[in-house]
């Protein structure tokens, strides 16, 4: 069945992951999308752990993409990549702002050479701007957004996500920007130039804390596991694990103590609403997590879900990729890789009714289909 973007045709010069990220996500639903790697490749082909010598990062997020090497110091490769500008909807790139200019291929050049075509740009702190010169990676705009100085534990050091949060949410803001514009395109016939950076894509995570900041003029303080506006809302042990409760209301609170064995708790003046309850967590937590601490995860979840109170286990990513939800939702798949063989990665994550996404070939080999794509766009000029 094809895909939403079937009609589109994305070029990817994009290396590491905030840029692939992004034309990952438009290559699972339906965009021919052409990877084009210097004549060394993509760093991130360097990235552990290797299957067989091929780098499981690269593949989890290249898949549906074909590889052609051009090395844009050259002219012959250049003008090959100008004939397929020429016929592309989508340029998505990640050079430090400038490069691509320098390389011959700057916005006006680009714009008028087709005036359709939206070029899609992922910096580390944008294009404009003091700092736009800079190199940024995830761990410097996690500091730099406020996300490190929020997360951790109360009094200790500020903590970087150990996920790549800038760089994934930078690729799906940039995702989101191109289908913006090509929804614009449909009325005036023209592309522009998207933009976004990790450091705003992570500045723009922090709702709760902005809204902090610009309500009161003071620093949020880091909270460890609490939530700044519910509670209780967080991690609870267990005697065999952990698991999470999110009973701030105040029905699924008195329901929560009725449970534990502490209904007393429900007429404690410092528990009495939400915002009562925030102000005095961690004296809250403290008296709940007693009692949680004295049955398994499995006693405490059954009794949660049968009072419909939302409530889950933390797993372990062996868990996850086993957990019956994730399975039913198609978030587990499995390419073939020539090298590798069968190789599972994540699935699509949105889903549509008409033209669903899919995963339909595996991450490409570095130049696998170099002849193969110029052949079939010399056919088409």
């Amino acid at each position: 069945m094809p895909g939403a973007l079937d009609h589109l045709l994305v070029l990817d010069l994009t290396s590491h992951l905030s840029g692939p990220y992004c034309a990952m996500l438009l290559a699972d639903h339906g965009a021919e999308v052409i990877k084009i790697e210097p004549p060394k490749g993509d760093s991130a082909r360097g990235m552990p752990p290797f299957i067989n010598g091929e780098s499981a990062p690269f593949m989890t997020w290249n898949r549906n993409k074909r590889s052609v090497v051009m090395d844009l110091k050259q002219a012959a490769d250049k003008e090959a990549l100008l004939k397929l500008i020429d016929q592309a909807d989508i340029l998505v790139e990640n050079y430090r702002p400038g490069v691509l200019a320098r390389l011959g291929f700057g916005w006006p050049v680009l714009h008028q050479r087709n005036k359709r075509l939206i070029l899609a740009s992922i910096s580390g702190f944008g294009q404009t701007g003091p700092y736009s010169s800079r190199g940024g990676f995830d761990l410097i705009t996690q500091a730099m957004s406020g996300l490190m100085s929020t997360n951790g534990p109360a009094d200790g050091d500020p903590f970087r996500l150990p996920i790549a949060i800038s760089d994934v949410t930078a690729g799906m803001f940039l995702a989101f920007g191109v289908l913006a514009a090509v929804e614009a395109r449909h009325r005036t016939g023209e592309g522009q130039h998207v933009e976004t950076s990790l450091l705003e894509a992570a500045t723009s995570l922090a709702v709760y804390e902005s809204a902090h900041y610009f309500a009161t003029g003071t620093r949020p303080e880091r909270l460890g596991q609490a939530h700044r506006g519910s509670s209780p809302y967080q991690c609870f042990q267990t005697t065999d694990g952990y698991i999470t409760i999110g009973a701030s209301q105040q029905k699924f609170f008195a329901q929560l103590c009725e449970l534990v064995g502490a209904p007393e708790l429900v007429g404690d003046p410092r528990f009495a609403n939400n915002a009562e309850r925030v102000k005095h967590n961690d004296a809250l937590v403290a008296l709940l997590a007693g009692k949680l601490r004295t049955q398994p995860s499995a006693h405490w979840l059954e009794a949660l879900e049968k009072l419909g109170i939302p409530a889950g286990p933390v797993l372990h990513y062996d868990e996850v990729y086993t957990d019956p939800q994730i399975l039913a939702r198609d978030m587990v798949v499995e390419t073939n890789h020539p090298v590798t063989g069968p190789f599972r990665t994540m699935g699509v994550t949105v889903k549509l009714s008409a033209t669903p996404g899919s995963v339909r070939r595996a991450a490409p080999r570095l130049g696998e289909h170099t002849q193969e794509v110029l052949n079939e766009r010399k056919a088409a000029e």
